[in-house]
């Protein structure tokens, strides 16, 4: 069909192929070095430091290879038809992918096996056209291009030569020894192998035919280029000219529709192909069975895991078609997923700089013979897994969550591996043999055509091989062309020996077929399993898809945290990253979108998986077990290929004779004719079963399988709004391969640069809306911090980032971290200069003074000194852990953003270490970007200290007193108790007439509570102490301790030590701090300040009135629940809301002072503990009097635990005073659940009327009967206390 627009005849979105290309040498321009690969040579030797000269020497005509090992420029010297306007043909990208090394030249001595290869392009919409190439060696016959080579090794040879001889200072004995010890430019060597001699030898120069098309029919193209390359070097001519057959695929042949097979004609035999039906996995036809033989299924799980998190996959292998079907059978495996990044399973060498993308990526890199791994140069690894295929070895990145049930999964899999009779720890010699027959000489099997003999190496080799699926591929071989030509007489053993190959290449090649599909079934089934509730989780909040796409990158498309919360445990670490992945993400818009359009055809696949589980078994939707189900439709998978392939629904037409000029492209044995164009510029007339379908049906058709098979090539407003719409990374699938100008390459890594600064903005706005989004102040008591394993996966992903971003446009690599060789380098050129000791001090911590005068001294900023603090840390044993846990601090402390542009300001080293376009030289790119993480300054991480847990942290503490009333130092022995979420620190003494000591302790976690003392000895024992201050010396967390109260026998309440609850001191706060650090009034006070205002220091506080004190307890006690309410890595300190500031304790202690009677009768303080101490008193002496039975039973188990409490405490070997044991009786009563029952007690106590006003809450019945009610709520929860609070009380 020519390029006209009307899906006609054959239109081009329904054939099977769209065109057909022939590359090779260009007679007329000669013998043309491979410039790409020269400029590639000129980097790497750019790369390496070496000199420009050296590197203008190699890339002149001279590389150190020997002529014949030189690459050259191919061209496509053929490709018809010359443009289907769905798929434009692009001539660099297709000749740069058929030849990606260039021409290369074979004499007669050399190996000269055809070799199959495939390729993939992938468009900017996303939708790919996949190319199939059979290379094979044709004869020079251009006298020209032979003497051009002669030349070229007289050159080659008299160099090495005079370099041997420079080498060996032309002393002959040396000379000699080199040549006995093999050396490898010995001359011996030289004239053994590199020698082309015009006479004497002939020369051939590889050639290519592929075809291109639009679905990945990987075998029935193989069959159809194998029948067409032993046409060409077949003794007779083909039945037909190869015109016919070429015009038969391009235009005669249609796709075979969804779950249909359907078959065609070769040269000499039929080919089959089929496609999967509507609600069927996708087509794949690349052989699984070769990647579980190439890479074993330990290391296929492990690189499928990391292809899902969307790290940097780079595949290494000398042959092409191994890189392809690693990377389309792994990525066939993600099903319902699609890989959304740069993919480029075969990376041409002129693209090598593209290793440095700062994107996720999949690529496959050809290795070069004899290279190892040790010198490939890779711009970053911290974030890359690396694939060795032909040596059947991975290279992981450092930290990765497992696949969940990896050990089930495996198990799984090697089951079905071993029915098919593969080892699961991979094979390779099977694979390297079917490499072998890959690369067997085709046209020995069609040497000795008269009788249809087979040459006995040949059938060696099958026997070697038998049951070998690339036999199946070679299928067409095997039939003799004797077969095709009723003229010919065979003997009838060899004519069966024919058909039993033929049968046995049909059967494993159905094998192949049954393999691919159950595997796929399995890996299938274990992402319905993992998110068959996924769309109760779906956040749909648009009300149209125009609006849905405007607004897309403000919405939330998935309640991750509900998602997350639903899941069992050990499944956690993975799906935490994954649901942050491009690829989720993009599962989900499709989701959405699918309410408004037709569904993704991978979505409506799995979307019926999952409602076929859900009618199988019926389970309770909330119920997510990690119980391992196994996958049950392997067999159903397996007979519905079978049934197509045994039952063929569609013939295509027989080739058939064209309308041709006579004696144009006469047949030569061994050359590929020229072909007459004009007959394969355009399809055929309407004349054909297959076009004579309605117009209408046949569009809709195409409609639908444009978009089913994203070969869609709707490039419209809606294509463009989506490919912005869905974030990040897609900006580049594939490297525009046609031009590669200096000018492209930097538009290339502008774009990536402006990828980077997207992600950022999108990494930062998102990890401040999860911490904010967290209720504005949690719990009311302004702890806005969650150590989520969201959180945690965020982090993990912004470290990816910056490590992508620190490896971009890198000039030289050292070590695995980019980032953290630009800090050791930053550390070394800071400390060589003198006044490194002068390092910035920025203005972090504040000077706190008190009135004493007593401070906390500033704490150093310094990037160097954070490096230290993590290079001290012997935990981490690598340069990516360092980098991780330097970025961790650094956020922890609010400096990510100040430390980096310390690090950057530093310009002879960012030049040094980067080439003018890397993102780091960007300047105003590099300013948005400090911009961003600046912005994460707003919240407060706890990323450092919540995840190296056993390291030794240094904290410094210092104890300010209210010096105005009382003594600044103590005569007795003070002592003091640190104690955070993760353990406590122990009694310490403080040094006498010190108020400031430093300790070492392994980390605390987030401080909690101070236990603070001392022993009453001395003529000045009474304390006033206003607050304790301690300092974590790494992270520079300043917590601070409120007291203001007495420490001291006979004064206050007569505590010898007192509990204090902690709260961070957020930076913010840092100046008010400085001025003033006694005691705030009423409305900020901690708890102990409020009760020092009852008591006896300040009479001047207004008193609460009764509502506000029945608000207050309904606040703390809905603050407890909410705390239960959340996940549990997720809640905030329980301590504070029972004893901080707004604290159950003290709305409890409100409710008991409200109506006290607590005058002071000769100077003496009454407390609330008086009073529970005269009515326990008062229980024990008295025998209560009930209305029946049941309820003093109750009333008598009651009084008894509650005098049992109160004794508990009062005879605890602790000197806390009266409201330090109202505290730990609050907090008991609370934790064994008792207060609804005390408080009623307390109530009704005839002390009551003695101690408490008329109009006391106490006395009210109805206000008793309320709190009775609030306090119930708490009933439900685990409640557990703190060791610091209840040491000592054993009840």
């Amino acid at each position: 069909m020519s390029g006209s627009g009307a899906p006609g005849p054959g239109a081009a979105p329904c054939r099977f192929a769209h065109y057909f290309v022939l590359c090779g040498i260009d007679a007329e321009s000669g013998l043309e070095p491979d410039e790409l690969a020269v400029l590639y040579k000129w980097l790497e030797a750019d790369l390496h430091g070496k000199s420009s000269d050296t590197a203008n020497k190699a890339s002149g005509e001279n590389f150190d290879q020997s002529p014949l090992r030189r690459t050259f420029k191919s061209k496509v010297l053929a490709h018809y038809p010359q443009n289907i306007e769905w798929n434009p043909f692009d001539q660099d990208a297709v000749n740069m992918l058929c030849m990606p090394k260039g021409l290369s030249f074979r004499t007669q001595a050399d190996n000269r096996d055809p070799q199959l290869h495939s390729f993939i392009i992938t468009r900017e919409d996303g939708s790919r056209t996949y190319g199939f190439v059979l290379t094979f060696y044709e004869e020079v016959t251009s006298k020209q291009i032979c003497t051009a080579m002669q030349t070229l090794y007289q050159m080659h040879n008299a160099e090495q030569y005079s370099s041997v001889c420079a080498s060996s200072s032309c002393s002959m004995d040396s000379l000699a020894s080199s040549i006995d010890e093999g050396d490898a430019t010995s001359l011996a060597k030289l004239q053994r192998y590199n020698s082309y001699d015009i006479s004497r030898d002939t020369l051939y120069v590889s050639k290519c035919i592929c075809l291109i098309t639009p679905l990945p029919f990987m075998q029935a193209c193989k069959k159809f280029l194998v029948q067409l390359y032993k046409a060409v070097t077949s003794q007779q001519p083909p039945p037909l000219p190869l015109e016919s057959y070429i015009h038969n695929i391009l235009y005669e042949v249609p796709l075979p529709p969804p779950g249909r097979s359907l078959k065609f004609y070769g040269v000499y035999e039929p080919i089959i192909c089929q496609r999967p039906g509507p609600n069927e996995l996708p087509l794949s036809d690349y052989p699984l069975r070769e990647v579980f033989e190439l890479l074993g299924l330990e290391n296929l799980v492990q690189v499928f895991t990391c292809v899902l998190l969307e790290m940097q996959i780079l595949l290494y292998s000398q042959d092409y078609q191994r890189l392809m079907t690693v990377a389309e059978g792994i990525t066939t495996l993600l099903f319902p997923f699609q890989w959304q990044h740069v993919y480029v399973p075969i990376l041409p060498a002129s693209l090598l700089h593209f290793l440095d993308a700062p994107v996720p990526y999949l690529m496959g890199l050809q290795s070069k013979e004899g290279t190892d791994r040790s010198k490939l140069e890779l711009p970053q690894e911290a974030n890359l897994c690396f694939v060795d295929i032909d040596n059947h070895f991975i290279e992981l990145p450092e930290e990765f969550p497992q696949f969940p049930n990896k050990l089930e999964f495996i198990q799984e899999i090697s089951e079905v591996l071993l029915q098919f009779g593969i080892p699961p720890e991979g094979n390779l010699h099977c694979s390297d043999s079917a490499t072998k027959l890959k690369n067997l000489v085709l046209s020995d099997l069609v040497n000795d055509k008269k009788n249809g003999n087979i040459p006995g190496n040949a059938l060696n080799m099958y026997e070697l091989l038998k049951g070998n699926e690339t036999i199946a591929r070679l299928q067409a071989l095997a039939k003799r062309t004797g077969v095709t030509m009723e003229k010919m007489t065979i003997t009838a053993p060899l004519a069966e020996k024919e058909k039993d190959m033929k049968l046995q290449c049909e059967e494993v090649e159905l094998r192949d077929y049954k393999l691919n599909v159950q595997l796929r079934e399995v890996f299938a089934n274990r992402f319905t399993q993992l998110f068959a509730d996924y769309e109760a989780f779906v956040i749909q909040a648009a009300p149209d898809l125009e609006s849905w796409l405007t607004n897309r990158e403000q919405m939330q498309n998935f309640d991750k945290a509900s998602f997350l919360s639903d899941q069992p445990e050990p499944y956690l670490p993975f799906l935490s990253h994954f649901i942050e992945t491009q690829m989720f993400a993009t599962f989900i818009d499709n989701k959405i979108i699918s309410q408004w359009e037709e569904k993704d055809p991978f979505l409506r696949v799995f979307d019926s998986r999952i409602e076929k589980i859900r009618l199988y078994n019926v389970r309770a939707p909330a119920l997510r077990t990690s119980n391992y189900q196994k996958c049950s439709t392997l067999k159903e998978a397996a007979q519905s290929i079978e049934q197509r392939l045994m039952k063929i629904d569609h013939t295509a037409i027989h080739p058939h004779l064209l309308d041709m000029k006579i004696g144009q492209g006469k047949y030569e044995q061994g050359f590929f004719p020229k072909l007459q164009s004009d007959v394969l510029a355009t399809g055929p007339t309407n004349n054909n079963r297959w076009a004579s379908r309605s117009a209408t049906t046949q569009r809709r058709k195409d409609r639908l399988r444009q978009h089913s098979e994203h070969i869609g090539l709707d490039n419209d407003l809606r294509e463009k709004y989506m490919q912005e719409a869905r974030s990040l990374g897609k900006n580049l699938r594939q490297p525009k391969l046609s031009d590669l100008s200096p000018a492209v390459i930097a538009q290339t890594n502008s774009k990536f640069v402006e990828g980077l600064l997207k992600e950022c903005r999108m990494k930062t706005k998102r990890m401040l809306v999860e911490k904010m989004g967290h209720e504005a102040v949690e719990l009311g008591h302004g702890e806005a911090n969650i150590t989520g394993l969201e959180e945690n996966t965020l982090i993990a992903s912004l470290c990816d980032l910056l490590e992508r971003i620190w490896s971009h446009g890198l000039q030289v690599k050292q070590g695995k971290s980019a980032l953290w060789s630009h800090l050791l380098q930053y550390q070394e050129r800071e400390e060589k200069q003198e006044h490194s000791a002068e390092s910035p001090v920025a203005v972090g911590t504040e000077r706190r003074k008190s009135d004493t005068g007593i401070t906390l001294p500033t704490l150093r900023v310094s990037l160097i000194q954070d490096m230290r603090h993590v290079q001290n840390m012997s935990e981490i044993k690598t340069d990516v852990g360092r980098a991780r846990a330097w970025i961790r601090l650094s956020l922890e402390k609010k400096l990510l953003s100040q430390h980096l542009k310390q690090l950057l300001s530093n310009q002879p080293l960012a030049k040094k270490l980067y080439k003018r376009y890397a993102f780091l030289r960007c300047e105003e790119e590099r300013e948005q970007f400090l911009y961003h993480l600046l912005s994460l300054n707003a919240v407060d991480y706890f990323c450092f200290t919540s995840v190296f847990t056993t390291i030794v942290i240094p904290y410094r503490a210092v104890i300010i007193p209210i010096k105005k009333l009382s003594n600044a130092i103590t005569t007795s022995n003070p002592w003091i108790c640190v104690s955070g979420e993760l353990g406590d620190t122990g009694v310490m003494q403080i040094p006498k007439n010190l108020l400031e000591m430093t300790f070492e302790c392994q980390n605390l976690g987030k401080l909690t509570t101070v236990q603070i003392g001392h022993d009453n000895s001395g003529l000045l024992a009474k304390w006033l102490v206003d607050c304790v201050m301690v300092r974590n010396e790494i992270t520079g967390h300043t917590y601070k301790f409120p007291c203001g109260r007495w420490l001291g026998k006979g004064v206050d309440d007569g505590s010898l030590e007192r509990i204090l609850i902690g709260e961070l001191v957020s930076s913010t706060s840092d100046e008010e701090l400085g001025k003033q650090c006694r005691t705030p009034p009423q409305q900020k006070s901690p708890t102990t300040a409020r009760r020092l205002s009852i008591t006896s220091l300040t009479g001047k506080n207004t008193k609460p009135n009764a509502g506000q004190i029945q608000e207050g307890i309904g606040e703390a006690v809905n603050n407890i629940v909410k705390h239960f309410h959340k996940p549990e890595k997720e809640r905030g300190s329980l301590t504070i809301l029972l004893c901080g500031e707004n604290g159950l304790v003290a709305a409890l202690e409100q409710v008991f002072h409200h109506g006290f009677k607590s005058a002071r009768i000769f100077h003496k303080n009454v407390f609330i503990w008086d009073f529970i101490e005269k009515a326990v008193a008062y229980f024990e002496t008295s025998d209560q009097i009930g209305d029946n039975e049941e309820a003093l039973l109750l009333q008598r188990s009651s009084c008894k635990t509650f005098c049992h409490y109160v004794n508990a405490i009062n005879t605890a070997p602790r000197n806390i005073g009266k409201d330090g044991k109202f505290q730990i009786l609050v907090c008991l009563g609370t934790r064994d659940h008792l207060l609804p029952q005390w408080i009623p007690l307390l109530a009704e106590c005839p002390l009551i009327t003695r101690m408490y006003e008329e109009n006391a809450l106490l006395r009210d019945r109805m206000t008793v009967n309320s709190l009775i009610r609030v306090l119930q709520t708490l009933q439900d929860f685990n409640i557990v206390l703190e060791g610091s609070l209840i040491k000592g009380v054993d009840v």
